[in-house]
């Protein structure tokens, strides 16, 4: 069974009186070790796809399965413990605490697993260790570069060893040289196994996957896969 299959997948959204067809007749398959971007405009509906994928929320209608299990109607507690379990996430604007350094920014997601201290402790190393930041695990995200606060939201993605990885704009808070050094990254995971799933507008990025997605008012109009251009 796929990793991931959506079928008929709507979403609709209210704002007052007036209903926003956000995703409409969504059919998607995503394969065990795939790498994809999922690309379109803003206002076009692929993040409201990432957080349907991603164990944010629900269709309105049409089924949704991840890892062989039905999430369509899935409730809040269910889709938290989804998320846990089975998705890592990074976002562009990095989301790491403050106050806290890259070993317990990394170990955050492991507590919530109830996972005792001594093995969060060695798996946060072991993602930190993957992203060569071993030198850095007792600074604070004050003290890193933009690049480096990218790679330990990368490690803290990858802590729990999730069925799949979702990138929201990855590189968009870094410059061009940093953005690529991140994308060699994710094609690094990639190799070793990951499921990797890139959304983005950004022409130049889907271009370096194997698999390209595109999104516009709602519905996939284009689902390409090809061998990804060179950086």
């Amino acid at each position: 069974m796929s990793l991931i299959e959506l079928r008929g997948v709507t979403k609709r959204y209210k704002i007052g009186e007036q209903e926003i067809l956000a995703l409409n007749g969504i059919d998607l398959t995503i394969e065990q070790g795939e790498y994809a971007a999922i690309i379109g405009p803003s206002g076009s509906g692929k993040s409201t796809l990432m957080h349907l994928l991603g164990c944010l929320d629900t269709p309105t209608s049409g089924t949704m399965h991840l890892d062989g299990i039905d999430v369509s109607r899935a409730g809040g507690n269910k889709l938290s413990e989804m998320r846990n379990q089975k998705i890592g996430f990074v976002f562009q604007s990095f989301n790491l605490l403050p106050k806290f350094n890259v070993l317990q920014n990394v170990e955050l997601p492991m507590i919530y697993s109830g996972i005792s201290a001594s093995e969060r402790h060695r798996r946060a190393l072991e993602a930190i260790e993957r992203v060569e930041l071993t030198n850095r695990v007792k600074n604070t995200p004050l003290q890193l570069s933009g690049g480096q606060m990218q790679r330990v939201a990368i490690a803290r993605a990858l802590v729990n060893k999730p069925k799949i990885i979702f990138a929201d704009e990855p590189t968009g808070n870094l410059d061009s040289k940093t953005g690529a050094n991140i994308l060699q990254l994710f094609r690094e995971l990639s190799e070793a196994g990951s499921t990797i799933v890139l959304v983005t507008h950004d022409t130049k990025i889907a271009a370096q996957t194997p698999r390209r997605i595109e999104i516009a008012d709602g519905v996939i109009v284009n689902d390409v896969k090809n061998e990804p251009a060179l950086a």
